[in-house]
């Protein structure tokens, strides 16, 4: 008996839902403007933005002119940010901004716009253009609305996006140095310290630094080796001035050890004084 209400239930529930399939593709076929108009918004305040969405795509150059076209080009830009149609919302959140420049909807178009272009920021280790241009839309969304009611989530979204380059940018530079480009690790390294200063990775950064200038110096020719073991040098004391506690004291000492001590063989050799001397 229970199985048989439960059968009856399903069917029930199929020919509703066929029937409003029905309902919505007769929808797509009509030509009567306002009733496609009137469905979408109903659609769409049921939270059925995709039936919305095609609705008002179609509906949008038929209401050119007339009042509702504001209402539903805002509304076609949301239906594609609630499908996390990022790109899309996007763009048409930035057309209706440049349609409708005097709406009372263009701060939370402004918005929109900005957090889907958060959404579509890609992980740190892939390409960052599209975090970058996220990044400058929060922050002239932050310049044009000092006061918005979306301010405190817009700097939410800036921080995190900031955080996400920063770590991009850390991880480049590491990496040349894990691939054993010493010189480019150390030219990296110095330039992210300098962009990002006070950055949670700083004392890791200064330290694969000093790794990065010790090992170069250590497999340069003898001629540069008194430039290079120098400036693995003055590395060190930034880094054990700057970090006096730090877990990697031992091993940077070490390298200091062993760079002065190069220095010191380095005098007695006469090719490298020539060389420093015509440098």
């Amino acid at each position: 008996m229970r199985f048989s209400r439960l059968i009856t239930a399903a069917l029930l529930t199929g020919t509703l839902s066929l029937g409003a399939c029905t309902g919505y593709q007769k929808l797509l076929k009509s030509g009567n403007v306002n009733e496609k108009y009137e469905a979408a918004i109903k659609y769409y305040d049921k939270g059925d933005f995709f039936r919305s969405g095609t609705l008002l795509e179609e509906l949008i150059p038929l209401l050119k002119g007339r009042p509702e076209a504001e209402k539903a080009q805002f509304y076609f830009a949301n239906t594609n940010y609630q499908q996390r149609n990022y790109v899309l919302s996007a763009y048409y959140f930035k057309q209706f901004i440049d349609t409708y420049p005097n709406s009372p909807l263009v701060e939370e178009a402004s918005f929109l716009r900005a957090k889907s272009l958060y959404r579509d920021s890609p992980g740190y280790e892939l390409d960052q253009t599209n975090t970058i241009t996220a990044v400058e839309t929060i922050q002239d969304f932050l310049n044009t609305y000092a006061t918005s009611q979306f301010r405190t989530e817009a700097e939410s979204m800036s921080q995190e996006l900031q955080k996400k380059l920063e770590n991009k940018a850390f991880q480049s530079a590491k990496l040349y140095y894990a691939l054993r480009y010493n010189q480019a690790a150390v030219t990296s390294l110095g330039n992210f310290t300098t962009q990002y200063p006070g950055s949670v990775y700083s004392e890791q950064a200064d330290y694969i630094r000093l790794q990065a200038q010790y090992a170069w110096a250590k497999e340069s020719v003898e001629a540069k080796q008194r430039e290079r073991f120098t400036d693995a040098v003055a590395i060190y004391q930034h880094f054990i001035d700057t970090y006096p506690q730090s877990k990697n004291i031992r091993l940077a000492q070490s390298m200091y050890d062993d760079s002065r001590a190069e220095l010191e063989r380095l005098k007695s050799v006469p090719e490298a004084n020539d060389a420093a001397a015509k440098n």
